[in-house]
C-alpha cells in the first residue's frame, strides 16, 4: 500500500471559509487541518484549483503526484464555487453520492461531492455539506436512522434511514439572526457584541412559544426592553432564543414522537440547540460538525470508484 493510499484529504468549503483535514483512511484520524477565512466570495473560479494546491499540495508531497486524493464538499461544488456538481434528488445514500462525484478542474484526483435536493408540490429545498456530515453522523453512532439537527447560518434538518436521507428542510435562523439583530429596530440594542446570557436565551424560548408566532416574538425584544426590564447586553440572547426556540419547536411539531436528536455542530451552537432541544423533549447526542466532516467523506471516500 502506497502513502497515497493510506491518506485522504478532506475538504469543507463554503461560502466564507476554507477547512481542510489530512486524514489517515485506517483509522479517520485527523492528521494535519489548515483553516482559513477564503470563502467562495473571496475567490474567483480560476483561483480555486491553485489556492487548494496551495493548501494542501505539501500533504501530497512524497506520495506521487496527486496519489493522496482530494475530496470537497459544501458551496464549493455549486454555481458560485470552483466546478457546478449536481443535486441529487431524494433519497440518497452515501454510494449515491461517490457515483456522482465530479473531477475538480485544474488538480488531480480531486473531487467534488454532489448536494442533495427535495422538489415536491409542497416543499422544495437544496442542501450542500450537511449531507456528508450527516452520514458521517450515522458512521459515528453506527446506526443507520437517526433525525439529524445541523445548525448554521441555514439550519438542517435531515432524517434518514436505512442510511439513506429520505428527507430534509433549511431553516434560515442564522442569516435571519443576523439581519435581525443588525438591521432591525428591535434589534438595535444587541448592535454591540455582549456576553452570552442564559436567562434572556431562556425567555426567548419561551416567547417562541407565543400564539401569535415568530413575527410577534421578535418584536417582543422590542417591547420588553422598552418595558419589561430587558438590558440592552442582553437583547441579543433573547433573539437568539426566539429563533433557536422557533425552529425547534416547529421540528417537533413535524416530528412529534421523535426522540433522540443528533446535533451536529460547534460547540458554541451545539450549546445553544441543546437547551432549546431539551426544552422541548427531544433527548441530543452531540457530534462535532469537523468529525462528522471527516467520517463523512472517509466513508464516501471508500465508495467511490475512480
Amino acid at each position: 500500500m502506497t502513502a497515497g493510499d493510506e491518506r485522504l484529504i478532506a475538504i469543507d468549503w463554503g461560502t466564507s471559509n476554507f477547512r481542510a483535514f489530512l486524514v489517515d483512511r485506517a483509522s479517520g484520524e485527523c492528521l494535519e487541518t489548515r483553516r482559513s477565512d477564503a470563502g467562495l466570495r473571496s475567490l474567483s473560479s480560476a483561483e480555486f484549483p491553485h489556492y487548494c494546491a496551495a493548501q494542501v499540495g505539501a500533504w501530497r508531497e512524497g506520495a506521487g503526484a496527486g496519489s493522496v486524493p482530494i475530496y470537497l464538499a459544501g458551496m464549493v461544488g455549486s454555481k458560485r464555487g470552483w466546478s457546478e456538481a449536481p443535486q441529487l434528488d431524494l433519497p440518497v445514500s452515501a454510494e449515491d453520492l461517490a457515483a456522482d462525484v465530479v473531477a475538480a478542474p485544474g488538480l488531480d484526483n480531486a473531487w467534488i461531492v454532489p448536494g442533495v435536493k427535495v422538489v415536491r408540490d409542497d416543499h422544495v429545498d437544496v442542501m450542500r455539506g450537511e449531507e456528508i456530515q450527516a452520514f458521517g453522523a450515522l458512521a459515528l453512532c453506527e446506526t443507520d436512522t437517526a433525525l439529524c439537527c445541523l445548525p448554521g447560518t441555514h439550519s438542517k434538518w435531515a432524517r434518514l434511514e436505512g442510511g439513506r436521507v429520505i428527507d430534509f428542510i433549511t431553516a434560515m435562523t442564522g442569516e435571519l439572526y443576523h439581519a435581525v439583530r443588525f438591521h432591525t429596530l428591535p434589534g438595535e440594542p444587541a448592535r454591540e457584541s455582549a456576553e452570552f446570557d442564559a436567562g434572556a436565551f431562556d425567555q426567548g424560548l419561551t416567547a417562541a412559544a407565543h400564539p401569535a408566532g415568530l413575527l410577534h416574538a421578535l418584536f417582543e425584544a422590542r417591547s420588553r426592553h422598552l418595558y419589561a426590564g430587558l438590558p440592552a447586553e442582553r437583547v441579543g440572547s433573547f433573539l437568539s432564543g426566539v429563533m433557536i426556540g422557533s425552529e425547534v419547536r416547529t421540528q417537533r411539531r413535524i416530528h412529534p414522537t421523535a426522540g433522540e436528536v443528533l446535533l451536529v455542530g460547534s460547540t458554541t451552537l451545539n450549546a445553544l440547540y441543546r437547551r432549546a432541544l431539551e426544552a422541548c423533549d427531544f433527548t441530543v447526542r452531540e457530534i462535532d460538525s469537523d468529525a462528522a466532516t471527516l467520517a463523512g467523506l472517509c466513508a464516501l471516500a471508500d465508495r467511490h470508484k475512480v
